[in-house]
């Protein structure tokens, strides 16, 4: 059952999705090389508390921190701690925020300084491709269309979808249905409603999509350890198309 959220509840959503899209942009910002991952989590902790809202990460299922933030090939959900950012590393930071009730959850991969070009056009493609599923959201669209048009993205450049990771419906609780992977067949799956809110985040490796989690139960990374990004918005449908919330 894919819930259905009121002009209300969406107008909560995107209060809650400025605040978090605002603290994304601040953690991106003070990214920079000598910095510890850690560091980022205490920035976003520090902000989330001045903002007045809750971290939606912390706790979920026992996750240890505020923030995800994944390092070259890192895909997702890692912890941050002392690793230190390098020039030339490729930096996935995921946040997810709760205000008045409901999550809105959004992720973006940054440089760090002067990046090789593989690394410029992997960011590119994945970012891309999110924008490019985003175009086709609206009321009555299959979320195979969308689910196909990121796929096909990320395939013609060269490059590997994750499949054992997905986007989701998201509103009071963090992950809703449906479960939304980045790959998939046009006119399959749900058709979208006006009033639905989803989660859409392309995963994207430069080698295989197989991946491996590390031995703190959390780290998802690339099996055979080719970078990783991903980008990620919280989407509003709507009658004639969709609102980024984030």
């Amino acid at each position: 059952m894919i819930s259905i959220k009121s002009e209300k509840e969406i107008e909560v959503m995107r209060e809650g999705g400025k605040i978090a899209a605002r603290i994304l942009k601040l953690l991106a910002k003070k990214t920079k090389a000598g910095l510890k991952t850690g560091d980022l989590d205490k920035i976003a902790r520090k902000e989330i508390k001045k903002a007045g809202v809750e971290a939606s990460f912390l706790g979920h299922t026992d996750y240890p921190a505020t923030i995800c933030v994944s390092i070259n090939d890192g895909v997702v959900h890692g912890i941050p701690g002392d690793q230190i950012i390098q020039e030339g590393d490729i930096v996935g930071i995921d946040l997810g925020v709760l205000y008045r009730g409901y999550h809105t959850d959004t992720a973006v991969t940054i440089p760090v300084g002067e990046i090789d070009s593989q690394k410029k056009r992997l960011l590119g493609t994945t970012e891309k491709s999110l924008h490019e599923g985003l175009s086709l959201v609206e009321d009555g669209v299959y979320l195979g269309d969308i689910q196909s048009r990121i796929q096909k993205i990320i395939e013609d450049a060269g490059y590997s979808v994750i499949r054992d990771l997905a986007g989701h419906g998201i509103g009071k609780n963090l992950q809703e249905s449906p479960s939304i992977p980045n790959f998939g067949k046009p006119k399959t799956g749900p058709i979208l409603k006006e009033g639905m809110v989803i989660a859409i985040e392309p995963m994207v490796s430069t080698g295989n999509w197989r991946v491996k989690i590390l031995e703190d139960g959390w780290t998802v990374v690339t099996a055979d350890g080719s970078d990783s990004a991903h980008f990620e918005h919280t989407v509003a449908v709507t009658k004639k198309g969709f609102e980024i919330l984030t």
